[in-house]
């Protein structure tokens, strides 16, 4: 195993540093803008706009890949998203944030889709699953990392901020200086709601109300924890737990749902989530060792949902289709996580901090009522023709991971042989690898020859000699 992860080191070591960064600013960002005197809706806001760069990086990132190129386009992203995070101190203002953040979730698309599209390429039929996950597995640890780094740090300082820049920066020198064949296929987001709901209504609504609840999750909770008064240290440590949960989590039920119908996984999710939640937002435990094990709960009954509600939708959905899916899913998500964190804060507004789970509650309870609705409108799938639950491709990080190789002849697969900044190079489908445009010396010689027609090959061998 650690001579296949060898190939791709570079690549995995700068997805550790990158989120390392980018775990660290999710906590700091709205403890500091609590201390700086932002209000809830305010740091919700903040929050949303993370979600709203995010989105539109999954639709404009493309681009930037096509026109640049996968290293130059990686060079630039991470650049600006170290730029983005020592600009929050500098520019202690909402909309300033609000505008950095979109920057953020913009770059941050474009990393996941350039580095993911790169694992794809690494990656063989035998060994996908393999690289796959254990790229997933350094996302969840790093970001959690990342999350309790702030313990010790003053939020109200300089530090914290260039420590998320510097550690963001140095995940361009991995890449930079890998040796590993570059690019691959690159995929373009393509979002049909109606097709997708004709597919799977429960997939999609379940997407999207999972995106709410959970983007208020991620966003909010570090706000939670102080507003219920934890200390710093204590608010990363809550944040960081209801990562911890998710990621214990994903695998077995993801298992559990390939013997039973994902509908009544959802629904089982749904009610525990609700339940928990609403636990915590009446008795409101401000216990340390209570509020966090109940945050580990949290996650780890409301993270594995978006998992199971594409697994559900790969199930009804053609091969082909698998890349358009999880593309589509992902950007319903991506907009139920806008609204989720600006709804919580206005609710954490006139609540208190309980409003966030008040939120999480409800959103989980109509979540459950709809799909109760499916379970009598549409019977189980036969679990022959169900699609194994795949941990990397189902699991609600980057763009778009499909449980399939990319087919670069589907529709939204672009190749870079259609990119403009390899117009000089050669794309090989089967090996999926750029070369170097190169003219052989015999086509120089037919082309001289063109150009001089009354100068022979003969005449060209005396003139040597």
């Amino acid at each position: 195993m650690a001579q296949m992860l060898a190939s791709v080191s570079a690549l995995l070591i700068s997805v550790a540093l990158l989120i390392l960064g980018h775990g660290l600013q999710s906590t700091l960002l709205p403890l500091a803008a609590s201390n700086a005197d932002f209000s809830d809706l305010q740091i919700g806001a903040i929050s949303s706009a993370y979600f709203i760069g995010l989105v539109l990086g999954c639709l404009g990132a493309p681009l930037v890949i096509m026109r640049a190129g996968h290293i130059r386009a990686y060079a630039a992203v991470v650049s600006l998203m170290s730029a983005a995070a020592i600009l929050h101190p500098i520019a202690v203002d909402p909309v300033a944030w609000f505008a950095i953040r979109i920057i953020s979730g913009f770059c941050l698309a474009g990393f996941y889709m350039i580095v993911e599209s790169w694992l794809n390429e690494s990656a063989t039929n035998e060994n996908r699953g393999t690289i796959m996950s254990t790229y997933v597995v350094i996302l969840f640890a790093a970001m959690m990392v990342g999350q309790v780094s702030i313990s010790g740090m003053d939020i109200t300082s300089f530090i914290p901020f260039a420590i998320a820049s510097v550690t963001v920066s140095l995940a361009v020198i991995p890449v930079a200086l890998t040796s590993a064949n570059q690019p691959a296929p690159i995929t373009l987001v393509r979002f049909r709601p109606i097709k997708l709901y004709r597919n799977s209504p429960a997939a999609l609504v379940g997407a999207l109300l999972i995106g709410v609840a959970n983007g208020a999750i991620w966003s909010l909770s570090p706000l939670y924890g102080s507003q219920i008064g934890f200390s710093t240290n204590e608010s990363a440590v809550y944040a960081a737990a209801v990562i911890a949960g998710g990621m214990l989590s994903q695998w077995p039920v993801g298992r559990l749902s390939d013997r039973m119908d994902r509908r009544l996984v959802l629904l089982m999710l749904g009610v525990a989530t609700s339940v928990v939640a609403t636990g915590v937002a009446v008795l409101a435990p401000q216990d340390f060792q209570t509020a966090t094990a109940l945050a580990m709960l949290i996650g780890i009954c409301s993270q594995p949902g978006y998992a199971i509600a594409v697994s559900h939708a790969f199930d009804y959905a053609d091969s082909e289709d698998f890349v358009e899916t999880s593309s589509g899913l992902l950007l319903a998500f991506g907009l139920g996580s806008v609204a989720g964190p600006i709804s919580a804060s206005i609710l954490m507004n006139q609540t208190g901090p309980s409003g966030l789970y008040f939120l999480v509650a409800v959103v989980n309870v109509v979540m459950v009522a709809f799909i109760l609705t499916r379970l009598f409108a549409r019977s189980a799938i036969d679990p022959e023709e169900k699609f194994d639950f795949e941990y990397a491709a189902t699991a609600q990080v980057g763009t778009v991971m499909s449980p399939e190789p990319l087919d670069v002849d589907a529709p939204n697969v672009i190749p870079p042989e259609e990119f403009p900044a390899y117009d000089d190079e050669i794309y090989n489908a089967e090996t999926d690898t750029i070369t170097e445009e190169v003219v052989a010396y015999e086509d120089l010689e037919e082309a001289a020859a063109e150009e001089e027609p009354g100068k022979t090959d003969d005449a060209a061998t005396s003139d040597k000699g």
